[in-house]
């Protein structure tokens, strides 16, 4: 792969837009599928635990949905690039993406872009799904696309190494199953961490999603475990981190090239 040029190439466009279509094409089941996943978690746990009156002063319903808004982001973003790399490793076509003119640098936006599009698109229908079930008041608006962009970020990087190390579907499997779904639902996506003892208060400030979640959802109701600006960081650390190993994969052609 070459270095990267002073503009995006019309090889970075193409495998952006291309990476765009792959999942709009079949929306039913890239975008409508997770909303409709989202909107059942919503009505179980609102119904479930309406004991929970309040978090943080927020009615339940309304805590849970930023929640799950951000959920839909990660996980959707993770599972567009990882998807899209392992597949083309498996069926063979990774080649033709290869061979064109275009640098690590760009290869790694393409995709990692065409993560958080879709990571962002699905939130978006997650929240105009939910938002009728409770209150949301928008009180920082700026924080919320920072937390949604570079947490869509992190896990589309993520979803690039994994694509990247995996050889088998199994093997992309077992680093959802038991890294990224953990992440997920362990970062206080139905729950404050503030409601946890001591010590898992503590291991829960080891997950970097957490970060991600508890800053999403300041931009909503103005009220968080942490301060947004110490999860502002802790989101930049990582994306600058997860960039650094993914590049240096990409341009040592680490499993993709073999």
């Amino acid at each position: 792969m070459n270095d990267l040029p002073m503009k995006p190439s019309r090889g970075f466009i193409t495998l952006f837009y291309k990476e765009i279509l792959r999942f709009w094409k079949v929306s039913a089941q890239t975008v409508a599928a997770p909303v409709l996943t989202a909107l059942l978690y919503l009505l179980i746990f609102s119904h479930v635990l309406a004991s929970h009156t309040e978090v943080h002063g927020v009615p339940y319903a309304a805590f849970l949905i930023p929640g799950l808004v951000m959920m839909s982001v990660l996980q959707n973003a993770f599972a567009n690039t990882s998807s899209s790399l392992i597949q083309s490793k498996i069926t063979g076509n990774l080649v033709f993406v290869l061979l064109p003119p275009i640098s690590h640098h760009e290869f790694f936006l393409a995709y990692v872009l065409a993560g958080v599009v879709r990571g962002l698109t699905v939130g978006l229908g997650v929240l105009m799904a939910t938002v009728w079930f409770a209150h949301l008041t928008f009180a920082e608006p700026l924080w919320i696309l920072a937390f949604s962009v570079l947490g869509g970020g992190i896990m589309g990087i993520l979803g690039m190494m994994a694509g990247i190390w995996a050889e088998k579907y199994d093997q992309l499997a077992a680093f959802q199953n038991f890294l990224i779904m953990p992440l997920t639902f362990l970062s206080g996506v139905f729950y404050s961490i503030a409601s946890l003892p001591v010590f898992w208060q503590q291991v829960s400030r080891w997950n970097p999603i957490f970060y991600m979640i508890d800053g999403f959802r300041y931009g909503f109701f103005g009220v968080s475990d942490i301060s947004p600006w110490i999860s502002l960081w802790v989101g930049l650390l990582c994306v600058a981190i997860l960039s650094i190993i993914t590049l240096s994969f990409l341009k040592r052609g680490y499993k993709l090239r073999d």
